[in-house]
């Protein structure tokens, strides 16, 4: 044993349970050495076997528990722990919103070098869903083959290896439903499934799509091939067994490529598009479409960075990172402009034709880099009130945070997926004029370690 390292690979030991770690495993100490435990959580005392050693901290396997955590439930899934879904089954729902609001804490803190006790700035506890199961629109599940057996499920933490899935309690019933008979349909006529290591066989993936307000549903199925063999058997399955089914796409993807869609796309039944709401605002959803999983949250959480935004209806806002335009029509209710800025040219397309569908006429949405196009905006003279940001996982570039900060709005909504780029982020901008003055966390992943955070931004001289 290293002298500096009072563990060992595949020893087991006695660990106490101190607090949880970004993603929500169990974090405690030996001799003030780290290791963090999966499945573990803060007050408990386990057993755990380590199983990777590094020079600052360790791993451990959860073996037992000896002293349990009055926030441990039973999970309620069969496959939980071994499919790389759901992380947090094993937290009450409670601890899991508690969980999500001191991840965001935390990062503030640490990273982005906030005071959070100051009275001026106000971090509120998570919105939670009255029902924290079923409640994602959309799955996507990868087909393969074991043991000559059809397998339909979700890869394994960290591996390619599909764990076999009945029932997923975070996606809609009717996914389960689908699956089962997709299933059916593949061993009945002995359909050939892709291997990812000769790039050969025909169906890869089935992707589920539910509208939540009016209960359409769509059917992708993604296949190595420009032909669907037996497709008038699979369309007479679906329609006799699934009661509001709107549309069966197959998806062309010959790439050996981990990237699930192809960009070509048939409809072999029904539309071309199913339809969902968000508040007022209507969305045409096509297989490749941006749409949040959650519709429900996904309501909440634009109706408060609406909140934030505080739009009187003289004002211009911008929102970078605009996505399919969602967050742009909400903020159109109530400002006299908004201008979307997107990278990603199909999601400009499908904001377009959002805002058309809904008769919105005080958008204009932009394709390019958000930190180039917004300057080029303010060159026109074009300046905004109120910025909006919701950036991908990395967050924000600083070049569109200077940019930003020089036009210098009065208000700054951030929209975020990590509480750690938010973070950085919100520690640039605390140096270019502007203090955070709320913080809202929001639960849009229930059972999940992710948490999404609206915040509220003031120029510090006004």
């Amino acid at each position: 044993m290293n002298n500096n390292i009072p563990v060992e690979k595949n020893e087991i030991y006695i660990i106490n349970i101190e607090t949880l770690g970004y993603e929500g495993e169990g974090i405690g100490k030996i001799d003030d050495f780290t290791v963090f435990v999966k499945g573990a959580i803060d007050g408990e005392v386990v057993e755990a076997k380590i199983i990777k050693v590094n020079k600052n901290f360790a791993f451990g396997k959860l073996i037992s528990i000896i002293k349990k955590s009055p926030n441990r439930v039973e999970p309620i899934c069969e496959i939980y722990g071994k499919c790389g879904g759901c992380g947090l089954q094993h937290l009450s729902y409670e601890k899991q919103l508690n969980f999500k609001k001191k991840r965001v804490k935390d990062c503030l803190e640490r990273i982005g070098k906030l005071n959070l006790n100051n009275n001026d700035i106000n971090i509120n506890e998570t919105i939670g869903m009255e029902n924290p199961y079923r409640y994602r629109n959309k799955v996507q599940l990868p087909v393969g083959s074991k043991n000559g057996e059809v397998v339909v499920g979700f890869y394994s933490a960290r591996s390619h290896e599909i764990i076999p899935m009945e029932k997923c309690y975070i996606q809609h019933e009717v996914g389960d439903e689908i699956v089962a008979l997709v299933k059916t349909w593949i061993k009945k006529h002995n359909i050939s499934l892709y291997d990812e290591e000769n790039g050969q066989g025909i169906i890869r993936h089935i992707m589920v799509r539910k509208a939540f307000k009016n209960g359409d549903v769509m059917v992708v199925i993604i296949a190595n091939s420009n032909k669907l063999p037996y497709k008038e058997e699979l369309i007479q399955l679906l329609q006799e067994n699934i009661a509001q089914l709107k549309s069966i796409v197959l998806n062309t993807n010959k790439n050996r490529t981990n990237v699930i869609l192809g960009d070509r796309c048939e409809t072999i039944f029904g539309e071309d598009t199913i339809v969902d709401s968000i508040g007022k605002f209507k969305f045409n959803i096509s297989p490749l479409s941006f749409f949040q999983v959650n519709p429900v949250q996904t309501e909440v959480l634009y109706k408060k960075a609406l909140d934030y935004a505080d739009l009187r209806g003289h004002e211009i806002v911008f929102d970078a990172y605009c996505g399919a335009g969602t967050i742009s029509l909400f903020l159109s209710q109530k400002a006299k402009r908004v201008y979307g800025v997107e990278i990603i040219k199909e999601a400009i397309e499908d904001a377009k034709k959002n805002a058309i569908q809904n008769n919105v006429q005080n958008v204009e949405f932009i394709v390019g880099q958000s930190e180039k196009v917004i300057p080029e905006l303010i060159g026109k003279g074009i300046r905004a009130d109120v910025v909006v940001v919701d950036p991908p996982r990395k967050g924000c570039e600083k070049s569109l945070l200077e940019a930003i900060a020089k036009m210098a709005p009065e208000k700054i909504v951030y929209v975020s997926c990590d509480p750690g780029t938010l973070a950085r982020d919100l520690g640039i901008l605390n140096g270019l004029n502007y203090k955070v003055v709320e913080v809202q966390p929001v639960d849009m992943f229930p059972e999940t370690g992710h948490v999404e955070t609206v915040i509220l931004l003031h120029r510090k001289d006004i």
